[in-house]
């Protein structure tokens, strides 16, 4: 084995057999898919003002950065190509970029949204996986930048990505990369084999939404929790096999975005002009159904997704041009309501006891989280442009990605 073999061999094993540390952020709402930062403790005075670190023109797009280790990878778009960055977090010292062009149309009336790639990339076992605009699923090495498989099944539907192009985030798990393909009319729900990207089961005709996938183990069973075009459904994990559905359809222009918020049988949904809906997922040991316990009117979820903390669902409702929101999941009692007219769009995060919201404005809120009142902390501009892309908790600060630019803010 020569060195220069050896050096690679070992750098390859180094990311391999990488696990998530409390403070990694390897996917779309974080490894558990929650939105949960585990391990990040907040000053116990925050400062006026954050400190940049460093910042790079990583292209547009809405990806969350992902964190393992000491490196940050970002998917982005520059010109005609999709880009995949390799960062050191410590410097910002780019350690490879992986381009790969992308011809994309956007559908009229989403210019202002850019061509940028809008699922957010997933990290697992070595691998960095991306699901372009145009809803091509790719594999790459995680220490090199190489490209290692690629699935393109946009010829499998009459239509390959919804209309607004494909955003849903794919989630890894047990050795599986699941993803919703498709356009608005037609889709399936895949596995595909992480290593190798063969496909391990398809379940399901309907089409694709604008939601991501869940894993979820709901009365001693993993499954795959998706809200499609036209409903949220439970798969089997291993085999696909479908469990349960509850009919929740895109109407008209009122899209089926947000991921679902998951609180141990109980289901958090919420769609554009819809309300707020919570489910029972419940198991008679034979037959599966999600059974609706309570439907509330008074706040609803458009692009933003919720996240469940400490036994309470904090949101931003579209309702009154933007407002957050603290719900009780048991009853959908909406315990309060932040300040109306807050901005288009909101990146939700928990924290070491708080509420951190990303604003689509480029101000960053850190509130209590608490069902009591709504208690902002501290207010930062984190930015100019706007921030439509989920934020990164770090030990010692944050990764903003905004319209083209990713950038570490330290307290």
């Amino acid at each position: 084995m020569t060195k220069h073999f050896a050096a690679l061999f070992l750098i390859g094993l180094m990311w391999a057999d990488t696990v998530p540390a409390q403070d990694d952020w390897t996917g779309w709402l974080g490894p558990q898919r929650d939105g949960i930062a585990r391990g990040v403790e907040l000053p116990d005075s925050l400062p006026d003002e954050l400190n940049e670190r460093w910042s790079i023109n990583v292209g547009t797009g809405y990806g969350s950065p992902l964190l393992v280790g000491d490196h940050v990878f970002q998917h982005a778009r520059q010109n005609d190509a999709e880009v995949l960055w390799c960062i050191r977090v410590d410097s910002g010292d780019v350690v490879w970029k992986q381009s790969t062009p992308v011809p994309f149309k956007m559908g009229n009336g989403g210019e202002w949204h850019g061509k940028g790639p809008k699922a957010s990339p997933a990290y697992a076992d070595g691998r960095v996986f991306t699901h372009s605009i145009t809803s091509v699923l790719s594999a790459f090495d995680a220490s090199s930048g190489r490209q290692l498989w690629q699935r393109d099944l946009t010829k499998d539907f009459s239509a390959p990505y919804p209309y607004w192009g494909a955003s849903a985030s794919p989630v890894v798990a047990e050795g599986l990369v699941v993803l919703h393909l498709g356009g608005d009319d037609d889709g399936a729900l895949f596995a595909f084999n992480a290593e190798t990207g063969e496909t391990v089961w398809r379940s399901g005709t309907e089409g694709a939404s604008y939601s991501s996938p869940l894993i979820a183990t709901i009365d001693g069973t993993e499954q795959v929790v998706q809200w499609n075009h036209q409903s949220l459904v439970g798969v089997r994990l291993n085999d696909g096999q479908p469990l349960w559905s509850y009919p929740f359809p895109h109407v008209g222009s009122d899209q089926n975005m947000p991921t679902p918020t998951i609180i141990g049988s109980t289901i958090f949904l919420s769609g554009e002009n819809r309300g707020a809906h919570g489910l029972s997922i419940e198991n008679d040991g034979e037959v599966w159904s999600a059974k609706p316990v309570w439907h509330q009117d008074d706040v609803a979820l458009n692009m933003s997704s919720a996240i469940a903390y400490e036994g309470n669902v904090y949101g931003f409702s579209q309702y009154d041009r933007g407002r957050l929101f603290c719900l009780d999941p048991t009853s959908g009692e909406v315990r309060w309501t932040g300040p109306p007219r807050t901005g288009d769009n909101v990146m939700l995060l928990a924290a070491d006891g708080h509420i951190v919201a990303l604003l689509d404005t480029g101000k960053l809120v850190i509130a209590e989280a608490t069902p009591d009142a709504y208690r902002e902390v501290e207010r930062y501009d984190v930015s100019d442009q706007p921030t439509w892309a989920p934020p990164v908790m770090l030990s010692d600060g944050v990764l903003i990605k905004d319209k083209e630019t990713l950038k570490r803010l330290a307290w």
